[in-house]
């Protein structure tokens, strides 16, 4: 599917945070068809039994999956908080493999977003799915004092056309 623009990353995320030692790192692609995916790779260092990642750290790259698909319907200035996710582990997620995650709007008003996000290995299977609902505030409600475009600094420009 084609990429149709890249997502800023931020400083100290942990999933995005360019600046955070133990992060992540994901970029994000806003895709044609409004969705938004990345391409990643969990380390061992994030294992909760041997050759699989911790279920938390599955749900929270389904989380930030969640808010990337709000930016990718309405632009980096949506912001809001988690209110609720539905997480089912389909299979278990592997660490040292690339992974492609998923996230899309499947409804949404005024005051609330309600996202699906997944997490599928490199040959398509499955591995976990979320449904993620949204709050959405200003970012001043969420943390006073910042300033959120201070925070998403990063915007890496790279030659992926296509995922």
């Amino acid at each position: 599917m084609k990429v149709i623009s890249k997502q800023r990353n931020s400083r100290m995320c942990f999933i995005c945070g360019m600046d955070n030692p133990i992060g992540l790192k994901a970029q994000f692609y806003n895709m044609e068809d409004g969705s938004v995916k990345t391409m990643f790779q969990y380390k061992e260092e994030y294992q909760s039994f041997p050759q699989r990642v911790h279920g938390g750290l599955t749900a929270t790259m389904l989380d930030e999956l969640g808010l990337r698909a709000l930016w990718a319907k309405n632009g980096e200035d949506a912001f809001g908080v988690t209110m609720s996710m539905e997480v089912k582990y389909r299979k278990p997620v592997p660490y040292d493999q690339d992974l492609i995650g998923t996230g899309i709007v499947e409804k949404e008003t005024s005051k609330f977003a309600t996202m699906k996000t997944e997490i599928r290995d490199k040959s398509g299977v499955l591995l976990a799915n979320a449904k993620v609902v949204y709050i959405k505030f200003e970012p001043e409600q969420i943390a006073q004092g910042v300033d959120p475009h201070e925070e998403m600094c990063y915007l890496i420009e790279d030659q992926v056309k296509e995922i």
